[in-house]
């Protein structure tokens, strides 16, 4: 391959990187948009934010659909670091 063919191919490979971040960012909107409902039926409710058998439950989920090539623990992270977000903004709406 050349200089000139890898340019052009890591191009292509980072027009399609852009696209699923996009993708990615509206799910998580898309998530979030959801999470403040939560928040709000929990505050009405008045029960906690923290839920740790809820969040044990969608690392099993995620878990048992992940097909790969991304690990396991590598997946774990990343929706510990999505709940952990989604949990500070519940707070936040709860403070408000």
């Amino acid at each position: 391959m050349t200089k000139e063919d890898a340019q052009v191919k890591l191009a292509e490979c980072r027009r399609q990187i852009d696209d699923i971040d996009i993708r990615i960012l509206h799910l998580l909107n898309d998530r979030t948009r959801v999470v403040e409902i939560i928040g709000a039926v929990k505050q009405q409710a008045a029960l906690p934010v923290y839920e740790p058998k809820r969040e044990d439950e969608v690392y099993r989920n995620i878990l048992k659909h992940n097909e790969g090539p991304l690990p396991a623990d590598a997946v774990k992270r990343i929706f510990e670091r999505v709940i952990d977000e989604m949990r500070t903004l519940q707070k936040m709406r709860m403070q408000k």
